[in-house]
């Protein structure tokens, strides 16, 4: 689990490819402290394990599901990806609640200035966007934000000056693929509400207590 807040970005230093497989070597400095083979680390928001560690980097594989499902299939050697280790209990919670397990992917349609801020536009599919709302958290490319603006396939976020200089947003050219992940809570709704059996769980029950 993890809370959306961006540790620090690394760097790709190799790509290692089989039939329909990466494995990813990554630089990186802050994410290795206390960090040991088999811990998780957010890489662009995807949860993946750390299979191999050296001083300044760490090797991850990626499956082909995650392939399919992510962004992860066009990146190159020199990408810079944001990182976030796994939680711990005595850490504050920034963000919001991040699985790591992304949801699908969305483009880069606009990117505009308005004062200190930038407004970030992403278009996505309606599979997604059922569970995109204004005020809302987004993740994006595992950055935790907050949906500002939702139209009919699209949303916008606005980025402060600090999550400019500390994640990889806004050095992403328009047309860019990124991974996102919906609020964890509308989608256990959603399964309660369409299960067939759902404990007395229904729509009349969530409105009573204030869901």
């Amino acid at each position: 689990m993890f809370t959306g807040i961006i540790e620090e970005i690394g760097t790709i230093q190799q790509i290692k490819k089989g039939p329909k497989s990466v494995a990813l070597t990554i630089a990186a400095e802050k994410v290795l402290e206390d960090t040991k083979v088999g811990d998780s680390i957010a890489t662009n928001g995807v949860c993946l394990t750390v299979t191999a560690m050296t001083r300044n980097a760490f090797t991850v594989d990626i499956m082909h599901e995650t392939l399919k499902r992510t962004a992860m299939h066009n990146i190159q050697t020199g990408n810079r990806l944001n990182l976030e280790r796994a939680l711990t209990l005595s850490a504050r919670l920034g963000g919001h609640m991040v699985s790591g397990h992304i949801d699908g992917t969305g483009v880069i349609i606009s990117v505009r200035q308005d004062d200190i801020a930038y407004w970030v536009k992403v278009q996505t599919t309606k599979a997604i966007m059922k569970y995109i709302i204004e005020k809302g958290s987004i993740a994006i490319d595992g950055i935790s934000l907050t949906v500002a603006t939702v139209s009919a396939d699209a949303f916008e976020v606005s980025i402060i000056p600090h999550t400019k200089d500390e994640t990889t947003l806004l050095s992403k050219p328009i047309g860019a693929l990124v991974n996102l992940e919906c609020d964890l809570i509308g989608k256990y709704v959603e399964k309660l509400l369409n299960a067939k059996e759902s404990n007395g769980i229904d729509e009349a029950f969530l409105k009573k207590y204030g869901y």
